[in-house]
């Protein structure tokens, strides 16, 4: 170990004695950017970057548990991923079902699919049920997995999910369109029963958040990180949570 790694170490037990527990958010999203620049910058291949970035996903989840956060929201495939060349596609694919299964085979965490399954290959939309179904009585974080995920997308299927439960009541688009609220969409979402995240992290440098949870993030804090998510530290997730804890939060301001 170089010094280097011994200044990480002393810093990152720093940063954790001065967690304190109450200021540690319930709800942290993930948008786990970097994998492909990575690879590039390593010298590897696309499909290197991708495992690097699932095998810190388990690490991450494991910081997380440490520090007390009860939700955690991964993004693993956006909608617009699925237009990537198909043998990249197919790949990361497979990459992503062996990376859920293998964290359900752990019963450590509660795993919960959220995105269009049905854009998605049936045997991929199948391991995601199988592990949802696995872990349902799993006592830990929640994980939701956001695979085939768009934040618009979403928020219109939630839209037609309610429109469908009220032409079934035999409810007219009149008489919704009178009574419909805030709450009634959000009762439709991926995410419905889950306390919206109190801090969406991105890494890799982007600022922005590309559809991720929009509807959720309302009222969130951002933390925008410069690693690439293969190369993300816990050092770097403290921090996010230090910069998080020092923030005044303004609701609605």
């Amino acid at each position: 170990m170089g010094l280097r790694d011994l200044a990480y170490g002393v810093y990152e037990r720093r940063l954790e004695r001065s967690l304190v527990p109450a200021a540690v958010p319930h709800h942290v999203g993930v948008i786990l950017d970097g994998n492909r620049r990575w690879a590039r910058a390593s010298g590897e291949q696309v499909s290197d970057g991708h495992r690097r970035g699932a095998a810190k996903i388990e690490e991450f989840l494991g910081w997380c548990e440490e520090v007390g956060v009860g939700v955690v929201t991964l993004w693993l495939l956006s909608t617009d991923n699925l237009a990537r060349p198909a043998e990249e596609l197919a790949e990361l694919l497979r990459i992503i079902e062996g990376t859920v299964t293998a964290l359900a085979a752990t019963r450590r965490w509660r795993i919960h699919p959220v995105g269009a399954l049905d854009l998605l290959p049936a045997e991929t939309a199948r391991l995601l049920k199988e592990a949802e179904a696995a872990t349902a009585a799993v006592d830990g974080i929640v994980v939701n997995v956001a695979i085939g995920y768009g934040g618009r997308r979403e928020i219109t299927d939630a839209v037609r999910a309610l429109l469908h439960e009220h032409a079934l009541r035999g409810t007219s688009i009149e008489s919704l369109a009178e009574v419909v609220q805030i709450e009634h969409i959000a009762e439709h979402l991926y995410t419905k029963g889950q306390p919206d995240p109190d801090l969406v992290i991105r890494t890799s440098g982007e600022q922005r958040l590309s559809g991720f949870l929009l509807w959720q993030s309302a009222h969130s804090e951002f933390y925008f990180c410069e690693a690439m998510w293969p190369a993300f530290r816990k050092v770097d997730f403290l921090r996010a949570l230090r910069s998080y804890a020092d923030r005044e939060r303004r609701y609605g301001s």
